[in-house]
């Protein structure tokens, strides 16, 4: 009886460790062979980091695009307002020559003519028309028709009052290639560097006034002719050879007004 009673006990306490031992270990089949962490995980977070990392680059690229439009737009702007200058300039400059060419015409007209009007070549008139010496009238009388060349100089000069410098400028050109040796030949090669003058055509200007003293030498003409031959050199930026040709009308023509005009520019140079 007594060993009946031991046996039940041995039984009632082994009873829970049988169930211990029949309880499964839960390994998912899954888990098993894998690797750790298991496939998928931190995927959202990877997705966002990536996503984070593209819009950082596309707003450094926006970025530098910006950087360099403000880059060519303050080029724009430098090269525009040194154009602006340089308009500026030339209306300057434009304005100056109808200014001085109205006063020529201006003091030509109340003087009786031009400053120059007393050299031995003979006396302008009011309308600038230049009355020759006696020897040129007789070397020129036969072959020449004075008549006719007033009418086409009057005509040109016409054209410089009303201020219609690219007319006035083909009728001097035409004058001269018609009548050369004319008595009004000085006059329309000098009125002609002005008309050109005026139109901003430096080169036409300075080729026509630097042609007055070499094809009329004597004429009354070339003091004002080298003055002005020397302002085209200066606004072409020869300072040296505009210095020389002011020295020169001084030399050569102490008495003129161009000479003054010349001792007072030749201080600013």
């Amino acid at each position: 009886m007594l060993k009946c009673r031991r046996t039940l006990t041995v039984l009632t306490l082994a009873l829970p460790l049988v169930a211990m031992a029949e309880v499964p270990v839960l390994e998912s089949s899954s888990m098993q062979g894998s690797s750790y962490p298991p496939a998928g995980y931190g995927t959202a977070g990877a997705s966002a980091g990536t996503g984070a990392g593209a819009q950082v680059s596309a707003q450094g690229m926006l970025f530098n695009q910006l950087q360099q439009m403000q880059q060519e737009i303050a080029q724009l702007r430098g090269m525009l307002e040194e154009q602006q200058n340089e308009i500026q300039r030339l209306k300057r400059e434009g304005l100056e020559r109808y200014q001085d060419l109205d006063q020529r015409l201006s003091s030509g007209a109340a003087a009786g003519g031009t400053p120059a009007q007393n050299s031995a070549d003979g006396a302008v008139s009011a309308n600038d028309t230049p009355t020759p010496p006696a020897a040129q009238q007789q070397g020129s009388a036969e072959a020449a028709d004075p008549a006719k060349e007033k009418l086409y100089y009057d005509a040109a000069f016409d054209l410089i009052k009303a201020k219609d410098f690219d007319k006035a400028s083909q009728a001097f050109t035409a004058f001269l290639n018609r009548y050369p040796n004319s008595q009004y030949a000085g006059n329309a090669q000098y009125w002609l560097g002005e008309v050109n003058l005026a139109k901003g055509d430096l080169q036409a200007a300075g080729k026509a006034f630097a042609k007055v003293s070499q094809a009329y030498p004597s004429h009354s003409k070339v003091p004002d002719s080298l003055f002005k031959l020397a302002d085209v050199e200066r606004r072409l930026g020869n300072n040296d050879k505009a210095r020389g040709i002011l020295q020169q009308v001084i030399a050569q023509y102490p008495g003129s007004s161009a000479a003054q005009l010349a001792q007072r520019d030749l201080q600013r140079l």
